[in-house]
C-alpha cells in the first residue's frame, strides 16, 4: 500500500494554474485491473485506488502519511522556466530569423 505524494501539473484544457498548487496523496495500484469480456469494462479489487487526498502544502501531506503509517514516495515538482515574451519581439530588428508571413 505505497502512496505517492506529488503536485499535479496543469491540464491542457486550462490556461491558468488553478488546481496545480495543491499537493495530492494517491495510492499506487496494488493489483492489476481485469477486463470484463462481455462489456469491455475494467475492474479492480483495490479500493485504495479510489482515494485521493488533497493538501495545501507538501509538509501537511508528508505529516499525514507519517501519522497514519503509510509508506510513501515523494515526487518533487519540476517548475517550467519562466520565459518573458512580448509581442513586439516578433518585429525586432535583432531577430535571428527574418519575419515572414
Amino acid at each position: 500500500m505505497l502512496a505517492r505524494i506529488y503536485r499535479p501539473a496543469k491540464t491542457a484544457m486550462q490556461s491558468g494554474k488553478a488546481k496545480s498548487r495543491d499537493w495530492r496523496l494517491e495510492f499506487e495500484p496494488a493489483s492489476a485491473r481485469t477486463l470484463d469480456p462481455l462489456m469491455g469494462w475494467t475492474s479492480s479489487t483495490d479500493m485504495n485506488g479510489q482515494v485521493r487526498l488533497t493538501f495545501d502544502t507538501q509538509e501537511e501531506a508528508v505529516a499525514y502519511a507519517e501519522r497514519h503509517g503509510i509508506p510513501f514516495r515523494l515526487h518533487e515538482p519540476q517548475d517550467p522556466p519562466v520565459i518573458i515574451k512580448a509581442y513586439a519581439d516578433n518585429f525586432a530588428t535583432s531577430r535571428k530569423q527574418p519575419w515572414t508571413h
